[in-house]
């Protein structure tokens, strides 16, 4: 399926002053462009009106953690961003001048009096696996100490990321700390927002997709089929997997909230549509011609020109569509990426075309 898709073929201009580098205030104001059979222009507090009684919302609640580190070995001085905890319980990491580093190292984590890492294994090109010498709560008040926020490259902040991006950076869904990146659809949601769904008779459950830092990577061939999705970990609990196929059997539609949620549920969810619990890693890479087995509406950001998610939401909602979706928005005003504007997409019943 691949094998004939290229980066340039998901390709557009995107002018520099359409990226965001605040989000709207409120959050639930921020615009929301409904992609359908036709174009609308909404606001994201219009969600409640465009969804019907019976509909469940299905959203990530993450946290995201302060993931950004500096380590010294000697004089050296490396860069660290955790990417995600592995099952015998190191951390995946990408570090700049990762080739300097050898089995057995030990870094000192700046702005921390006690937390270091042992380098785990042979580093290899721009990663390494970290055993850090605490775990648990201590090693999250290490990380608080410590670190700081991985914001996206577009995101420009150049004395470091604010106590303002602390909070906006988070969203209301937000729980299970294991994060480096928030799932950004996520952050138009507000409490009044949740009520007012409530109110409508939209059910909700959460599940756990922790968005590691491959997120930030470009796509570094033209050629699709070259290109690897970093695996992330993720969790669907028996209760949620239930409560998901239940509202699906009494007839609702399933609403998405981000691409994340959406990799996860597809890659919890068998050929006739049902949900099952799932613990483990997922490097599900959704392309056009995907047939897509779980949510029939995505509510999403806008994303990057040549980017795997600008290609996931051509595969659910159809290329043209989005194209002309996005030209639209260009043309309007919205603002792009993880501070930016909303989007609400129905899935197209043909979705790779």
């Amino acid at each position: 399926m691949t094998d004939s898709l290229r980066a340039s073929d998901f390709d557009f201009d995107l002018p520099p002053e359409r990226i965001a580098t605040e989000p709207a205030r409120p959050r639930d104001a921020a615009r929301m462009l409904h992609v359908a059979e036709h174009l609308a222009d909404r606001i994201v507090r219009d969600l409640p009106g465009l969804l019907r009684p019976g509909d469940h919302l299905i959203a990530n609640d993450t946290r995201v953690i302060p993931a950004q580190l500096t380590a010294h070995r000697g004089a050296a001085r490396i860069g660290l961003t955790l990417d995600r905890p592995l099952p015998d319980g190191t951390w995946h990491a990408l570090a700049r001048n990762a080739r300097r580093l050898r089995d057995g190292d030990v870094l000192a984590i700046d702005g921390s009096t006690s937390l270091t890492a042992t380098v785990q294994g042979s580093a290899t090109e721009g990663s390494v696996a970290l055993r850090f010498n605490v775990e648990g709560e201590p090693f999250a008040e290490a990380l608080r100490e410590a670190g700081a926020l991985a914001l996206p490259p577009y995101i420009p902040r150049p004395a470091g990321p604010t106590a303002q991006d602390a909070a906006d950076y988070q969203t209301v869904f937000a729980q299970h700390e294991g994060a480096v990146a928030a799932p950004t659809a996520g952050l138009h949601f507000t409490p009044e927002l949740l009520a007012a769904l409530e109110a409508r008779g939209i059910g909700r459950t959460t599940i756990t997709l922790h968005v590691g830092a491959g997120t930030f990577l470009p796509m570094r061939h033209d050629d699709v089929s070259q290109h690897r999705i970093h695996a992330e970990r993720g969790d669907i609990t028996a209760e949620a997997a239930a409560r998901i196929n239940a509202a699906r059997a009494a007839g609702g539609r399933l609403v998405a909230v981000g691409t994340t949620t959406l990799r996860l549920l597809e890659s919890a969810t068998d050929p006739a549509g049902v949900v099952h619990p799932f613990t483990g890693e997922t490097s599900i890479f959704l392309l056009p011609g995907h047939h897509f087995r779980s949510a029939d509406l995505l509510v999403t950001n806008f994303h990057l020109p040549r980017s795997t998610l600008f290609m996931l939401v051509c595969a659910f909602a159809g290329t043209e569509r989005m194209r002309a979706a996005y030209a639209h928005a260009i043309a309007n005003g919205y603002r792009f990426y993880s501070y930016g504007d909303a989007s609400l997409l129905e899935r197209a019943t043909c979705a790779g075309a």
